[in-house]
């Protein structure tokens, strides 16, 4: 597809030029600034000055005023013309000569100065020297397979280097010390500082014109064969793919990003990005083609024109009009080097987001995606074309120029409910991908708001996750758009973000109750009671407690069990939580046991209700039914178990309700805690006949005690077993195991003077063989303390007569080593080095450094 990049207008008509001299030829063009310079078949030069105008429409005309013309004396066309700006001279090619003249008066330098014997010239655009008061231009001489570089001064030349090439050049364009060279039947890359040649590729010179163009630094255009333009560096290498040129090219100029090339009847340009055809401008009988620091100057041998760019921001918006989205993307980057840095950001970020919603358009959604992204696109802009998603409070305006044609959605899709719902689902993740990252900054409050609206329409699971983490949806058009589309359970959570937990709680329970339909959670009470669990609202607890239990006790009450253990002791009162849980009883008996078994408060209250309302629903079961028994024991386990447990309630007040209540159990547990023993025990054996928990009451009871303690509770437990003379059969078994299976626990002694004479030992051989075992054991380990005792005995014993073994002499000479003063008295410390201390020394001895005194005399 074409792209429109140039405009041809005439520069110089050819009226200007030659008046009515029909054979004045256009031989060669020069152009410096405003200066255009024509070199013509009669040895003339013409000078012009060009003005260039801007048209209301935008495009460019330029108008060409003659300054004069001059004829060089020469009968010979002129070939070439270069203009050296920095010296005010201009270099004419004529008749094999480079004369020096001056750019105004386009007089010879008055000292003569000339370069004779040259067919081309080159100037050096990247020079070698660093004089800036000269030019360095390089010749294809008229001597054979000869190349020539010189400087060239203000009124002087000068040569510098003379290079022999393998073949005869036929064109040459230089950089550094770099030629590329065409020869008669190849180009080459010719370092003239060295002398290494490159070879690059071959072609025919006489089959067709060759081309050897700078391009930039240390690069070079060239034809190629097979109508390629070819481009290398003078490594010999190329960078870029070749361009698809005719077979006939005259000539060839650049104008980033593009190659222009001429031949018989078009102009076509080629992008040097992507290698593409661009545009074709038909231009018969041209036979010149060049560029001047920018601008391009075509001739045929008549007039002059120049090809006018359009404008590259130009060039860019007419294809993303045309929705050659890629095409402009590469050529909006290909500008970077022709716009000022700070520009072209701006410029190509708005590019990027223009590119972004035409593939979102196409529904190219990956593409648009990244699009957007690259170019930062604010993303209100996406947003506002969905109708009522933007916040009602948003100031947002669109940019302008707009960065697309669509109204909104409806527009874009034409009404196309799948594609509406494509584009929604789109917006969803990409609103979501981009809401924690800097595309967002700034804008969370429209970015979270439209997310929460499109969740809620499509009903999507995520809509409750970004409710319930940190968000920026705004309360009043959020609550309106749940409320709409009946997302209670959401609403309630947004009322919750924001603080409002008496709405959301009353909301949730509105669904709870029916009044609300919501099918969110199917386990919605279940979470208002842990919503409340964890509240610190202590107003909005007691509100919803009441209704939070009528609905279950079990659960309810978690509303005071569950709570944060720090919150409980601090906030909430546990008589005020009974008072409350009076009308529950079932919610009340869990939350005393909460309160004694969980928190493990030592109340007698607290203890004592506890074991009355077990005792109470104990008593009021055992009439019914037989299927209800397994609740019934759960329940008496529970009694019993803090009957054993606790020692904070009241134990008589408890022994008058269980009196006659037949719960002999709990009888004997009560009985225990009075250290009402015989009692308890007589109970266990004689109304239970529960033999292995009496056993269990003497373990029991005597858990912390001293051995004697316990030895007292089996003995007398051994006593009622034995005590009916002579003992049932069932008590006689229950005496023998006792005694065989806690042995250690009897004195065997007095167990025998109890036990009846007719008892074989072969019964009781368990009994007496531990009894015997543990006799032995204590024998023996209390002769061990005793031959301990009499060894440290003697060390102390062996000590002492060492110590008495020798004489000590005390006179009033001898002087106290603490004190210092003489002793009055025999009564003396000894110290384990010799040292004598007096007595009240040695008792008030503190020094750690000094001696310890070891014996006393």
């Amino acid at each position: 597809m074409s792209t429109k990049a140039f405009t041809l207008v005439s520069a110089v008509e050819r009226e200007l030029l030659m008046g009515d001299k029909e054979r004045v030829n256009i031989e060669c063009v020069e152009c410096c600034g405003k200066n255009l310079y024509v070199g013509t078949n009669d040895c003339c030069i013409h000078h012009f000055l060009l003005e260039e105008q801007t048209l209301p429409a935008g495009t460019a005309t330029f108008t060409a005023t003659k300054q004069l013309h001059r004829h060089l004396g020469f009968k010979k066309p002129v070939n070439e013309l270069r203009a050296a700006s920095a010296l005010h001279r201009l270099l004419v090619l004529c008749d094999c000569s480079i004369t020096l003249v001056n750019m105004r008066s386009l007089e010879p330098v008055p000292s003569g100065a000339r370069i004779k014997g040259a067919v081309a010239l080159a100037l050096n655009e990247n020079p070698v020297s660093a004089d800036p008061f000269c030019v360095e231009v390089c010749i294809i001489s008229v001597k054979r397979r000869t190349i020539q570089v010189f400087m060239v001064y203000e009124d002087r030349v000068q040569i510098v280097r003379e290079v022999s090439t393998p073949e005869q050049p036929l064109a040459v364009a230089v950089d550094g010390h770099f030629l590329c060279l065409a020869l008669t039947t190849q180009y080459i890359i010719l370092n003239y500082n060295t002398g290494v040649a490159q070879d690059l590729f071959p072609y025919c010179s006489e089959e067709k014109r060759p081309i050897v163009k700078r391009i930039g630094r240390q690069e070079f255009l060239l034809a190629g064969p097979g109508g390629l333009g070819m481009f290398a560096t003078v490594a010999g290498i190329s960078q870029r793919a070749p361009v698809h040129w005719s077979e006939n090219v005259i000539g060839a100029a650049i104008c980033f990003p593009y190659v222009l090339a001429l031949d018989d009847e078009f102009i076509t340009v080629h992008s040097m990005l992507d290698q593409q055809q661009k545009q074709t401008l038909p231009f018969k009988e041209g036979h010149i083609l060049q560029d001047f620091e920018g601008r391009v100057i075509v001739a045929t041998s008549k007039g002059v024109y120049i090809l006018v760019p359009l404008p590259l921001e130009k060039q860019i918006q007419d294809l993303l009009s045309s929705h050659r989205v890629e095409e402009a993307l590469v050529l909006a980057k290909g500008a970077r080097r022709n716009i000022p840095k700070e520009k072209f950001q701006v410029m190509y970020r708005r590019v990027l987001q223009q590119a972004g919603f035409i593939h979102f358009a196409q529904l190219q959604f990956l593409e648009a995606k990244e699009l957007f992204r690259s170019g930062q696109l604010d993303v209100r802009e996406l947003i506002s074309l969905y109708p009522f998603l933007l916040p009602t409070s948003s100031s947002f305006t669109r940019s302008h120029p707009p960065l697309h044609e669509y109204a909104d959605l409806n527009q874009l899709t034409q009404g196309d409910q799948e594609k509406v719902a494509k584009c929604k689902r789109f917006l969803m993740s990409y609103l979501n991908e981009v809401r924690s990252t800097e595309v967002a900054n700034g804008y969370k409050e429209e970015v979270d708001t439209a997310l929460l609206k499109l969740y809620a329409e499509a009903d999507h699971d995520s809509l409750l996750d970004l409710l319930v983490t940190e968000n920026a949806c705004l309360l009043t058009d959020s609550a309106a758009w749940l409320e709409k589309h009946k997302k209670y359970f959401a609403l309630g959570l947004l009322y919750h973000y924001n603080d409002q937990d008496a709405a959301a709680v009353q909301l949730w329970v509105n669904i709870v109750n029916g009044d609300l339909h919501d099918a969110t959670r199917a386990d919605l009470y279940e979470y208002v009671v842990d919503f409340l669990t964890y509240s610190s609202d202590q107003a909005l607890v007691w509100k919803y407690a009441d209704w939070a239990l009528q609905r279950s006790e079990e659960l309810g009450v978690q509303v005071f069990t569950k709570r944060p253990l720090e919150e409980q002791q601090n906030s909430f009162n546990p008589d005020d939580i009974l008072t409350c849980l009076k009308r529950y009883p079932s919610a009340l008996v869990r939350y005393l046991e909460h309160l004694v078994m969980d928190r493990k408060l030592q109340r007698e209250e607290y203890h004592t209700r506890l074991a009355v309302l077990y005792l109470d629903e104990v008593l009021q079961r055992r009439p019914g039914a037989s299927d209800k028994g397994a609740d019934v024991t759960e329940t008496q386990a529970k009694l019993r178990h803090l009957l054993q447990k606790s020692d904070s309630y009241r134990v008589h007040f408890l022994m008058e309700r269980v009196q006659g209540a037949g719960l002999p159990m709990e009888r004997a547990i009560l009985h225990g805690k009075l250290e009402e023993h015989e009692k308890a025990l007589h109970t266990l054996v004689h109304e239970l006949r529960d033999f292995p928990a009496a056993e269990d009451y003497c373990l029991w009871r005597s858990e912390g005690r001293g051995p004697a303690y316990r030895q007292r509770l089996f003995h007398t437990l051994l006593a009622l077993y034995l005590s009916p003379s002579p003992p049932t059969p069932e008590l006689t078994v229950a005496a023998v195991d006792l005694l065989n299976r806690h042995a250690a626990e009897f004195d065997a002694a007095q167990v025998l003077q109890l036990l009846p004479g007719t008892w074989s030992v072969q019964l009781l051989c368990p009994f007496l063989t531990g009894a015997m075992r543990g006799s032995i054991h204590s024998r023996r380990t209390a002769q061990v303390a005793l031959g301990l005792a009499k060894s440290e005995n003697l060390i102390y014993q062996h000590d002492k007569m060492k110590l008495k073994g020798s004489s000590i002499r005390l006179s009033d000479k001898k002087l106290c080593q603490k004190c210092h003063s003489p002793f009055c008295e025999p009564a003396f410390v000894r110290c384990p080095n010799g040292g004598l201390v007096h007595t009240h020394c040695a008792a008030s001895h503190t020094d750690p450094s000094s001696p310890s005194p070891g014996a006393r005399t």
